[in-house]
């Protein structure tokens, strides 16, 4: 399904040319006989499950690790809203200082 498909281009002529040729004779190999048993042996076939059993202790842990996960998550949000906020606040103080510094250079 997710091979790459190399294409082959043609020519003018209408003539397709792969882009691996052999370089070697390829020389007919006979097979040997085998000298062992060609039966199969029935294969046990198992029902497939459909459901998931949860016993009370892996309930248990997947809640547990449900909350943690919401908790560290929750945690890099408040983290990041405050260190855009943090950001906000400096920027508006440096441009409040620097248009002080403007208006004093007008007035003297």
């Amino acid at each position: 399904m997710l091979q790459p498909r190399i294409p082959v281009n043609p020519l003018p002529t209408g003539i397709v040319t792969p882009l691996v040729q052999p370089t070697a004779p390829v020389t007919a190999v006979e097979p040997m006989p085998c000298r062992h048993d060609h039966t199969s042996t029935p294969v046990p076939v198992t029902a497939p499950r459909t459901t998931v059993q949860l016993t009370p202790g892996s309930a248990v842990a997947l809640a547990a690790g449900g909350g943690a996960v919401v908790l560290v998550v929750g945690a890099v949000l408040v983290s990041m809203l405050l260190a855009v906020a943090i950001t906000g606040v400096s920027v508006a103080v440096c441009a409040v200082v620097l248009k002080s510094l403007m208006n004093q250079e007008r007035k003297h």
